[in-house]
């Protein structure tokens, strides 16, 4: 790790390397991208040069955000469900962070740079929604503002304080490295206990769609929670019969439902992982059948499709 290099580097050219630095992050690369903003700040030699650098991370970051926004406004839930399919541990459903975004409303936006995950989840979701391009643009760049004005200002006064690490850090490099490879190490290490946990957390009894269907026909209908984001639902159109539902509102959604009569949780979320919460929390309130859809909305509509189709 050339500490020294990449300290000449941002000396000579650091206008380009936080340009660079904040668009592959903010595209969703896992690169971070304070560290290199408090190092530009502190190798600033005027405040005219500090402001170079924080219109080249606005510019980079809205870039970056439109290329999402338009993504989203494009492909709409798609966008997002792929999102939610790659995120290492799919308990954080991209429909619970849409459910905020729509509550939070612009002012999401410019907090979503101190929010892990939500700050590239959150461009699609606004150009799903239908976000005017103006107000989208004016939002990302007040959030980018103020998240790498802060970094950069901090460099900038704590200059000192940044080279004396720096230094340290090029005096001891070989440390460094083992210890960011130790730290890499540990964050994956817990992320894969997450996602292994979860998973143990999903083994709850599901039901599957030809089971759900019969008991919509039959005596004793359950009582179906779709807890699709308000995106997938404006495009796909309801779920006839049900009610849909917020992680956040469940109680509002049940209203005054008997607790011994069957619930039914549905969502479009890799391994059901928003079904399966919204279940294990209705549990806990003392409902007694509960069961998430096994497969989800892809599942239900592939059953009710079958079921409609007209006999060879």
């Amino acid at each position: 790790m050339d500490i020294s290099g990449i300290h000449q580097t941002l000396q000579r050219d650091a206008v380009a390397v936080v340009f660079v630095n904040v668009l592959l992050q903010q595209v969703g690369l896992p690169v971070p991208a304070v560290p290199t903003l408090l190092l530009a700040g502190s190798l600033a030699a005027s405040s005219g040069q500090l402001g170079k650098l924080l219109a080249a991370a606005i510019l980079a970051s809205v870039l970056a955000d439109a290329l999402w926004y338009a993504a989203g406004r494009r492909f709409g839930y798609r966008v997002l469900a792929g999102l939610c399919r790659l995120s290492i541990n799919p308990s954080s459903c991209v429909s619970q962070t849409e459910a905020r975004f729509i509550r939070w409303g612009v002012s999401s936006l410019v907090v979503a740079k101190f929010v892990p995950g939500f700050s590239t989840v959150a461009p699609p979701i606004a150009g799903a929604l239908r976000m005017t391009l103006p107000g989208f643009v004016a939002a990302a760049a007040a959030g980018a503002a103020l998240w790498a004005g802060l970094a950069l200002g901090a460099g900038w006064f704590l200059k000192g304080t940044v080279q004396a690490v720096i230094a340290a850090l090029d005096a001891h490099a070989g440390r460094a490295l083992v210890a960011l490879l130790a730290a890499a190490a540990l964050w994956l290490g817990w992320k894969l206990w997450q996602k292994y946990r979860f998973r143990k957390f999903c083994a709850v009894p599901h039901i599957t769609p030809d089971e759900l269907l019969s008991a919509l026909n039959g005596g004793v209908q359950p009582l179906l929670l779709d807890l699709r984001g308000a995106t997938m639902v404006a495009e796909t159109g309801p779920i006839p019969g049900a009610i849909v539902a917020e992680h956040d509102r469940l109680r509002e959604a049940v209203g005054d439902w008997p607790k011994d009569r069957p619930i039914v949780t549905l969502c479009a979320c890799p391994e059901d992982a928003g079904a399966v919460q919204a279940a294990r929390s209705l549990l806990g309130e003392g409902y007694l059948s509960v069961r998430p859809l096994a497969g989800g909305y892809d599942a239900w509509l592939a059953a009710t499709r079958r079921d409609s189709a007209p006999p060879q």
